[in-house]
């Protein structure tokens, strides 16, 4: 489309300006200044042809779609303006007329508010409150005595899951500077708390833990063991107490087959008369490092293993391994007996290793 006020152009006006220009220029022309002109009548074209694309560009875009004949428009008759009919479309705008009314948009409504209304005095609102929150059933001191995840007396204190890792019924809290026995899950099967800083065993530590098999409690500093702390632990097998400072040892379990109490403050006074006779599946049994003033009798027949070095043992009685009354007799499961580093002559009791397969070790005097 043409812009407002620029000079129209005939189609024939700009076919002309098309058509190649004779030569008049005189012969004496200098060559420079030819190729100045020509260059001049170049760019003359070139600006012809666009504006002739431009035209063209703007009736294909702009036009409405007219019959038109192909034969109409060839070179005879090109120029011929008549083959347009301009009045297609429609009349011209003139930009300039002041006449030519502009309309405008109307304001919008003005809003108005409506009155307030002044309650009357005696208005009273009403207003609906959120319901009241309902005290919660659970106690605010937890208390598990009824069967539940943890055992009795272990309310406020923190799950060791939490503390420690817990894996299929097995919980580890080594070397987690635990001052106490922390709640345990009653499927709990394996107990370790190594190397911590715990100081007692209390009674209630190991309540309702039906289940438990095994306590490794080495490395800490318990000096005191509640005499009811593993009365309840029906299937335990293995206690391991080694590297504390415990002077006595409560009531255990018949069911154990491992004790280890090594390294300890352990004393003859501090067992149980017959401590060990009723654990048919004894098997291992260290008490080496102790206090210890004799070797604790009678001892099942189940144990393989004895260590006993390095405690205070200064006799041996003939009946300590062998049956007296029955000469026949042979202890074939004990095979290791450590008697070293005890003020006893082992070799003063040869009647006392008579049933057994392989003779003690010991320091002699």
């Amino acid at each position: 489309m043409r812009r407002h006020n620029e000079p129209s152009m005939s189609l024939s006006q700009s076919y002309s300006l098309l058509k190649p220009q004779k030569n008049t220029e005189p012969a004496s022309i200098p060559l420079e200044q030819k190729h100045s002109q020509a260059m001049a009548v170049h760019r003359q074209t070139s600006k012809m042809v666009l504006y002739l694309i431009w035209t063209l560009m703007g009736f294909s875009l702009s036009a409405p779609p007219v019959d038109l004949d192909p034969a109409a428009y060839d070179l005879e008759n090109y120029d011929d303006t008549n083959t347009l009919d301009l009045n297609t479309y429609g009349d011209p705008y003139d930009y300039d007329d002041p006449d030519e009314e502009v309309g405008t948009l109307a304001p919008p409504p003005a809003v108005t508010q409506p009155p307030a209304i002044d309650p009357p005095e005696d208005y009273v609102e009403e207003v609906t409150l959120p319901p009241r929150p309902t005290k919660s059933p659970i106690p605010s001191t937890l208390d598990f005595h009824d069967p539940g995840l943890f055992g009795p007396d272990t309310g406020l204190g923190m799950p060791s899951c939490l503390l420690c890792v817990c894996i299929s019924g097995s919980v580890y809290c080594d070397d987690s500077d635990l001052t106490q026995i922390p709640p345990l899950p009653k499927d709990t099967t394996h107990f370790y708390a190594r190397f911590n800083k715990i100081t007692e065993i209390r009674a209630t530590d190991f309540s309702n833990l039906s289940q438990l098999k095994r306590i490794d409690l080495s490395g800490n500093q318990i000096s005191k063991v509640n005499q009811d702390a593993f009365r309840s632990l029906l299937k335990l097998q293995d206690l391991m107490l080694s590297d504390n400072n415990i002077q006595a040892l409560p009531e255990l379990p018949a069911t154990l087959k491992h004790i280890d109490v090594r390294n300890n403050q352990l004393r003859s006074s501090g067992l149980h008369a017959e401590a060990f006779k009723e654990m048919k599946e004894l098997q291992f049994l260290y008490l080496s490092s102790n206090k210890l003033d004799y070797i604790p009798v009678p001892l099942p027949e189940s144990l393989r293993v004895l260590h006993l070095q390095d405690n205070n043992i200064q006799s041996i009685s003939q009946d300590t391994f062998c049956n007296t009354h029955d000469i026949s007799y042979i202890r074939k499961a004990l095979e290791d007996i450590r008697l070293d580093g005890n003020p006893v002559d082992i070799n003063l009791y040869a009647q006392a290793y008579v049933c057994l397969p392989r003779l003690p070790i010991g320091t002699p005097v």
